[in-house]
């Protein structure tokens, strides 16, 4: 079953002509032994301005959304001092439950009261098999969090087959074309009711989604998983409204997150909670914070080539990112808005966040 499509969105008035890179590079084989290496990556590669009749924008760049790793798929030996760079689990443990088998392992499911937010959801969890491996015991894993479409209420299409990111993941990672990721699945509003939504954010008079998901979320994982202590093991990804809040989480607390991808998305704040509050909409808005945030983080925002207005919107948006925030863009040939159509760029996404977040480390 698809989820329920985003609501119509306004355009954005200007667009840039971004030029779209080609094919996906080859990657180096790897294994899943603590010593095996994907191959390197180039430097991001600005297309010339004749290439597929466009131009790169100043500030987004253009980009094939897949590629080599910058970094092992797999943990490589342990330089001097990075025993500093882990995040053993701090405590307490959180009760899991099953949620469903894949083929890649379980996914698991707690609800989580969030003791600085007051917020209590639900929150998915899949942890990669290489976590449980004796040879990873002392390494920390990168963390991707995943935002749904639609109200995420009553579902998550990421928990599902319909997103089966989990095993696309598992796969890529034998083949050493991307690192297997610690992958949270929180809830983005509290109810199915589209007149309720909460933006991700902190609505005056309204459940503090947005520090539920900065502070609440992250403690909760670092609690219970062996990740990083660094930024640059921690990344965001999210479909339609989801990646409205994946886009608005990485410019908020760059100080958190180094990378995400908002796959086709908006991004204007449009609850019905926010009138009255114009002022805080505008801090909590994407296309505001693009522009403004001076945040160093990195994204692939995408969008659907058969659907003309999303791919004006999101060229307008990535054009707007004001360094150090660097935005590449990448348009889905004959994509739609449709669940089924993200789910063909799952291999793409996880090999750039690949190339753009660290890898497991040992402590």
């Amino acid at each position: 079953m698809q989820p329920p499509l985003a609501r119509p969105r306004v355009v954005l008035s200007s667009a840039v002509a971004l030029v779209l890179a080609g094919a996906l590079a080859a990657c180096g084989p790897g294994g899943g032994k603590p010593t095996a290496k994907a191959a390197p990556v180039a430097a991001d590669v600005t297309p010339s301005p004749g290439a597929s009749g466009g131009a790169s924008g100043a500030a987004a760049g253009a980009a094939s959304p897949g590629g080599s790793p910058s970094a092992p798929a797999s943990p490589s030996g342990s330089p001097a001092g990075d025993s500093a760079k882990v995040q053993m689990p701090t405590g307490p443990v959180t009760q899991l439950s099953k949620a469903r088998d894949t083929a890649a392992g379980p996914i698991m499911m707690t609800t989580l009261a969030g003791k600085k937010s007051g917020v209590t959801g639900k929150v998915w969890v899949w942890l990669p098999p290489e976590y449980n491996d004796p040879k990873y015991a002392n390494y920390g894993f990168p963390v991707l969090t995943l935002y749904a479409g639609g109200q995420s209420n009553g579902y998550n299409t990421w928990t599902d087959d319909q997103l089966p990111i989990q095993v696309e993941d598992e796969q890529l990672v034998k083949q050493g074309k991307a690192h297997p990721f610690i992958m949270v699945m929180p809830v983005q509003n509290l109810v199915s009711d589209e007149k309720q939504t909460l933006d991700c954010s902190d609505i005056p008079g309204q459940p503090k989604m947005g520090t539920w998901m900065s502070q609440d979320v992250p403690d909760f994982v670092r609690a219970n998983f062996r990740t990083l202590k660094s930024r640059d093991g921690w990344g965001l990804m999210g479909a339609s409204t989801g990646a409205f809040c994946s886009a608005k989480m990485a410019l908020q607390h760059p100080d958190l997150y180094k990378a995400a991808v908002p796959i086709d998305g908006y991004f204007n704040p449009d609850s019905s909670f926010w009138k009255g509050h114009e002022a805080e909409r505008l801090a909590n808005s994407p296309d505001v914070l693009v522009g403004q945030s001076k945040a160093d983080v990195r994204m692939l925002a995408t969008a659907g080539g058969a659907t003309p207005d999303e791919v004006k919107l999101v060229k307008a948006w990535a054009a707007k990112a004001a360094p150090p925030t660097r935005i590449d863009y990448y348009e889905q040939p004959g994509g739609k808005h449709l669940t089924s159509h993200f789910k063909k760029m799952i291999p793409d996404t996880l090999q750039w966040l690949t190339q753009n977040l660290q890898g497991p480390t040992a402590a």
